[in-house]
């Protein structure tokens, strides 16, 4: 087999003579075999993929995590120094008060929480080349020897002579060699919703596009009507759907926005701490020659402990989990929106969205062809015209003879071509149900369809008449009709009736409609001439009502709909045009147009562009990364095969759930259960207001974390004890911050979303005074907490004033540890409540808090409560605060403390009310 033949090219004989077979005899069973050790089975190959263990390795490279790691061998090794000298001391070990075996295991539990929830996110494996698998056929029929039988389509080999029938999936490429009104769905390959008609005998003289391909049948299709016979021309990867395959397999995963800006922020975090960290410990061991306890190991390990409880402070280790949860929390609503989402990011990627390239069949129309409109001579009828009881003869006959003069069924279930589909749901409209006319008029005799005559005839026996209907295109219908009904009656026809028909097919044509002709005679044999035209009708695929609302709200977002479709250029700019997406024919280019671009002419066209037509698979990821080239983010659409590449090109592929295949949905994002246009412009706002609660939250998570290292980092450096232990830091991280994050990942739609522009991907999360708001509540919230950590020096006036009011005296010293600790605890309790405050402050920075009532989010009254109620569980539940370290508290203390918590919650209602002041001006 000579691979580059372009077999569309080559004739019949020469086919044959180039794979070497016998259309007679087929290919011996000897030959069989050695062809198939040559080629190889007729499958696809598999991408690799990585196994659980080196998914969960892959969660754990990350900065973050590194210095998290760091942090546990240290802890480890101060733990064992500390337990040894215990035990060498003969005292009883105490899991919570000898080292800080505590934290050691919480932040190990950390680590692994957050490594969990990644591999199970991405354990979800990539079932593109499965499904690919199993859409070709599982059983073909050969000749082999001369001998007619039924093989495994993999065994097929380059040179078998296939037999093909009505139903049969086509096992590998075939050139044709016989086709009998052969009729092929290549809908999943090419896009086109109309079966593309098969034509053994032509032969082209250069390459073609695929759909235009009429010698050739491709592997993974149907038959939708009539019979060949082909000789296998390609099989596996050699196969048009085996180049997808190579395609997907070769195609690299890219990171989301979302996911560059994490990565970004997670390696400038890791330097940051470890830049920190090491600054603390000099600073300490500064501290340490300064006061004199250089000598004592005890000081310097107090200095690594601080250091590390430091680097816990300035690490969210929970971020990582707490946007996946958030993300999830969002697929949820999505489901909501008719949209189940495959992988987690994207449902983020859909806020910035700026291009959504949609395919036509099935997503922008409704993918089944329908009788629009219908002309008998003097009278053009519209959709609703189409009733029962209608009192126009013509008209009543015209849809009785095209369900009749076709072999669609539709009572049982739709079985047949789609355009006589249409025609027998045109008859049904009148309650002229084929059943009953089929009893009416039974069928003697058929003459089917053939691309030459284009024409069909039956002739039926009615009132002891035989009566011949004969449907097809309107030239072979008029050149054949000598009669016309008028009003009910025959007369001749005249050049004025021909005038007026071609006038009215203009029109038809005009607005993209495919349009068939009816005539009938009284003949006792089937002649197709002679006829007496009856009228018409227009069909097309339409377009679905609600896309057309859903491109208008686009165009408000700032979003552009283009239309990307393997449909004739007149079809898709008909409905392009009817749904606002384009507005003049100069808009429209064709798969041939793209393949004469370069990447400069394309990447300029795809700004001004609104519909591709009579395009390639290949075309298709050259429109997309065009449009990725030019910065847009690119969301696809599509559901055949064909779309698969362009899919996982995309910045977000979309399938269709109904008719949808699976090598579609195994190659997109997300799956649309409704597979209409209008779900992913809800999906869109769902996106945005997903991406809008990660900011928040991401926010939120920051601005306590750099809270944390602003009073730790400056109590520090001026040689006080560590206002916060680590497991202090650890618990308000994980515990405090968990719930509070996931809250702010619930918050309902904001108004007006959909009337902004698309986040520009490469703004970041800290764009549009995000920093600010971080840096401005990071420093707020620590001020809050070093005042509560002075307090209770501040109330034992008494005993400061024994060390002569010097604050960092008084805590340092050994025989005032009780003290330490209620400063420590008042710092805990403080960061803790001003954290939950800011939450509330958090969910929404343009209104007061009372708004965040009124959206009744009951995960935020009960992260709250929880928070709280937490709060107070590990200060005042014996045990529990031996652990935690903590200390009873006065009342007085716990008032000074909730009044220092509230300090966020004023900040932020002072510059609502700023805001709102300066929106009015």
């Amino acid at each position: 087999m000579e691979e580059k033949k372009l077999f569309e090219c080559l004739n019949k004989e020469e086919v044959l003579n180039t794979l070497s077979t016998n259309i007679e005899n087929g290919l011996s069973e000897e030959e069989a075999k050695k062809r198939l050790e040559k080629y190889g089975e007729n499958a696809l190959k598999e991408k690799k993929k990585d196994g659980p263990f080196k998914i969960f390795i892959s969660q754990l490279m990350d900065p973050m995590i590194y210095v998290l790691f760091a942090a546990i061998a240290v802890t480890i090794g101060v733990s064992i120094y500390e337990t040894v000298k215990v035990l060498k001391a003969g005292e009883a070990f105490n899991f919570f008060e000898t080292g800080d075996w505590p934290d050691v295991i919480i932040i190990l539990l950390v680590i692994l929480m957050n490594a969990i929830i990644g591999t199970i996110q991405e354990i979800k494996a990539e079932t593109s080349l499965e499904a690919l698998k199993k859409m070709s056929s599982p059983e073909s029929t050969v000749i082999r020897g001369g001998k007619r039988f039924k093989i495994k389509s993999s065994l097929l080999v380059p040179g078998d002579v296939v037999v093909i029938e009505e139903g049969d999936t086509i096992g590998a490429d075939l050139r044709l060699i016989e086709a009998v009104n052969l009729k092929v769905n290549e809908s999943s390959l090419t896009g086109e919703s109309v079966p593309a008609e098969k034509d053994a005998d032509v032969v082209f003289t250069d390459s073609v596009p695929l759909g235009d391909k009429a010698n050739l049948c491709f592997m993974s299709t149907t038959v939708a009507y009539g019979r060949g016979i082909g000789v296998v021309a390609s099989t596996g990867m050699a196969t048009e759907i085996g180049k997808i395959a190579e395609g997907l397999t070769e195609k690299k995963e890219e990171m989301t926005p979302l996911q560059k800006v994490l990565a970004n922020l997670s390696k400038i975090l890791g330097l940051i701490t470890l830049a920190v960290v090491a600054l603390v410990l000099i600073v300490e061991i500064i501290w340490i020659f300064i006061d004199g306890s250089g000598s004592e190991i005890e000081a310097y390990i107090e200095a690594v402990l601080s250091a590390i409880s430091l680097a816990v402070a300035a690490i969210p280790e929970g971020l990582a989990a707490v946007v996946t949860i958030v993300l999830s929390l969002g697929v949820q609503r999505m489901v909501k929106a008719n949209t189940i989402v495959r992988k987690l990011p994207s449902v983020e990627t859909l806020g910035s969205v700026s291009v959504v390239c949609s395919d036509k069949t099935g997503t922008l129309t409704q993918n089944k062809m329908t009788v629009l409109e219908a002309y008998v001579p003097g009278i053009l009828y519209k959709r609703e015209d189409f009733k029962e009881g209608h009192t126009d003869k013509n008209l009543v006959l015209l849809a009785k003879g095209m369900s009749l003069c076709s072999n669609a069924t539709v009572d049982e279930g739709l079985y047949g071509d789609p355009t006589e589909i249409a025609l027998v749901v045109f008859a049904n409209d009148f309650n002229l149900h084929k059943s009953k006319l089929e009893a009416d008029y039974p069928r003697v005799e058929e003459l089917p369809f053939d691309s030459v005559r284009k024409l069909m005839s039956t002739r039926h026996e009615y009132e002891g008449k035989s009566i011949v209907f004969t449907k097809g295109a309107l030239d072979s219908i008029t050149k054949r009709a000598t009669k016309i009904l008028d009003n009910g009656k025959e007369r001749d026809i005249n050049d004025s009736d021909i005038k007026a028909i071609y006038e009215k097919n203009q029109y038809f044509a005009d607005k993209a409609l495919r349009v068939l002709a009816l005539a009938y005679r009284y003949k006792d044999d089937i002649e197709e001439d002679q006829l007496c035209y009856v009228g018409m009708v227009a069909m097309i695929d339409p377009a679905r009502p609600e896309a057309k609302d859903a491109v208008a709200k686009f165009k408000t977002a700032g979003i552009t709909t283009v239309m990307i479709t393997g449909d004739h250029k007149d079809t898709a700019f008909a409905i392009a045009k009817e749904l606002g997406i384009a507005e003049d024919i100069s808009q429209c280019y064709t798969g041939e147009d793209v393949d004469n671009m370069s990447e400069e002419e394309l990447k300029k066209c795809v700004e001004t562009a609104r519909v591709f037509a009579r395009v390639s698979p290949e075309n298709k990821v050259s429109i997309v990364k065009a449009f990725k080239a030019n910065g847009h983010i690119a969301a696809m659409t599509g559901d055949g095969v064909n779309d698969a590449p362009s899919l996982k090109a995309a910045d977000i592929g979309i399938a269709m759930g109904i008719t949808g295949t699976d090598v579609a949905k195994g190659a997109a994002d997300m799956v649309l259960t409704d597979d209409n246009f209008a779900s992913i412009e809800k999906a869109v706002e769902e996106g945005r207001c997903i991406y809008s609660n990660i900011r928040k939250t991401v926010l939120f998570l920051l601005s306590s974390n750099i809270a944390e290292v602003i009073m730790m980092f400056v109590l520090i450096l001026v040689g006080m004890p560590a206002p916060l232990i680590a497991i202090h830091l650890l618990w308000v991280n994980l515990v405090t911050d968990s719930l509070p994050a996931v809250a702010l990942g619930m918050q309902p739609k904001e108004d007006g979303l959909m009337n902004e522009k698309p986040r520009n991907p490469h703004e970041g999360i800290f764009a549009n005074g995000g920093m600010l708001t971080t840096l401005l509540y990071g420093a707020i919230l620590s001020i809050s907490v070093i005042i509560a950590y002075f307090m209770p020096a501040l109330m034992n006036q008494d005993l400061l004033q024994a060390y002569g009011g010097n604050v960092k005296a008084l805590y340092s010293a050994k025989e005032n540890a009780g003290i330490l600790a209620q400063a420590r605890t008042m710092a805990f309790i403080t960061l803790a409540f001003s954290e939950l405050m800011h939450m509330i402050g958090m969910s929404d920075v343009k209104h007061s808090f009372i708004h965040v009532f009124k959206d009744k989010n009951w995960m935020m009254a009960l992260a709250f409560i929880v928070g709280i109620s937490l709060q107070i569980f590990v200060v005042m539940v014996p045990g529990v605060n031996q652990v935690f370290k903590t200390s009873q508290l006065s009342i007085s203390e716990w008032l000074i403390a909730l009044g220092l918590c509230l300090i966020p919650l004023a900040i932020h209602e002072f510059l609502v009310l700023v805001w709102h002041r300066n929106v009015k001006k």
